[in-house]
């Protein structure tokens, strides 16, 4: 069990650029098996062909990172067309009855990310209405990620994927460096609440090995409750799916942007209540397991025969896990697939054995 109370000891960055890995076969055929993969109108290689782009900034006049691009007249016209009836299939399932309402604002490309992604605005003719999409490389580690999101986490996502393309819609919520900037002191934020679900957010993220995830990784969904306030945490970049070497690169409480949600769970809670919210959460992510459990079960098998890390880290953190549960069983793992099985087994088998033979009997 990982102490969140203990000093912080902040680890090495992550990769400053992880490679692309494609997705093979069998990946390919269970996205199709599962309705990921379909036919899209526009490929991430058509956005690419811009004329210029102009730096973005945001309300305060900073860089955000983001760069505005533009096309010439005919590749605008083809990639209007498309970016709308790309959004109706993540939206509607393909009906395009209503693409005649919405147009294509704006469209954003941010060189920092792994994915390199495009980042599309979608506005509503009548009322000026917008949401977003995003339009990425494809990238079997981030599919990855995406899918044990969906199946293990509190959190649907809608994605999908066409060759080398692959399209996510955009998660809400108030990005995490901005909540602690703005939010985590604010006298109407209810900071237990909160460091509640920071100890169970970090238990998420370890349990299926999602890293990389500081401050702005991830965004805080704030909803009004029965005289209070409730607090989601969601990660939104996937790309770090087991792809490092080093255990705690896993655990968002060892990075130094998160010290200041860490230092809220140590001054508010104590380790009982610590333990508590970590068991609630792993009890939760085995119920969610036990009801999708052969989806799982495919998923996580391909994964073990896939390549989606290098042998270094894949050996040095079966080393640290081993060491971390006493359990040597990390150190048979030769890929990073086999590091997750062994991993979810680990962490998770003493409350399966818990969980109601009926509720095993339904599902998928």
């Amino acid at each position: 069990m990982i102490n969140i109370n203990s000093e912080p000891n902040f680890p090495n960055k992550p990769s400053r650029k992880k490679p692309i890995f494609p997705i093979n076969n069998h990946l390919r055929q269970y996205l199709k098996n599962y309705g990921r993969e379909v036919e899209l109108p526009v490929q991430y290689e058509d956005l690419l062909r811009f004329t210029y782009s102009v730096p973005l900034k945001d309300k305060l006049g900073k860089d955000a990172y983001w760069e505005t691009v533009s096309y010439d007249m005919r590749e605008w016209d083809f990639l209007r067309d498309g970016l709308v009836k790309v959004y109706a299939i993540l939206q509607t399932e393909g009906d395009f009855s209503f693409v005649d309402q919405l147009d294509v604002a704006r469209i954003d490309f941010c060189v920092f990310g792994n994915s390199q992604p495009f980042r599309i605005r979608i506005v509503n003719r009548f009322n000026d209405n917008y949401d977003h999409y995003y339009i990425k490389r494809a990238d079997a580690s981030r599919v990855y990620g995406l899918e044990l999101e969906h199946l293990l986490s509190p959190n649907r996502i809608t994605f999908f994927t066409n060759k080398q393309t692959l399209i996510e819609e955009h998660i809400p919520g108030i990005p995490g460096d901005e909540f602690i900037k703005n939010y985590l002191n604010h006298p109407d934020t209810n900071k237990v609440r909160f460091a509640k679900e920071f100890v169970k957010f970090n238990e998420r993220c370890f349990m299926r090995l999602l890293g990389d995830i500081r401050s702005y990784n991830f965004v805080v969904d704030i909803t009004p409750d029965i005289e209070n306030i409730q607090y989601r945490i969601r990660a939104i970049d996937f790309d770090q799916q087991c792809y490092e070497g080093r255990k705690n690169l896993y655990l968002p409480q060892f990075f130094k942007e998160n010290y200041p949600l860490v230092e809220a769970v140590t001054s508010l809670l104590n380790k009982e209540s610590i333990e508590q919210y970590q068991a609630e959460e792993k009890t939760k992510v085995v119920f969610r397991l036990a009801s999708s459990r052969y989806r799982i079960k495919e998923l996580i098998d391909i994964m073990c025969s896939d390549t989606i890390s290098t042998p270094e880290k894949i050996k040095n953190l079966a080393v640290e896990l081993a060491d971390h549960f006493h359990h040597i069983g990390f150190l048979k793992a030769k890929t990073m697939g086999q590091i997750v099985k062994t991993q979810l087994k680990q962490i998770l088998l003493k409350k399966l054995k818990l969980v109601p033979k009926t509720k095993m009997q339904y599902g998928d």
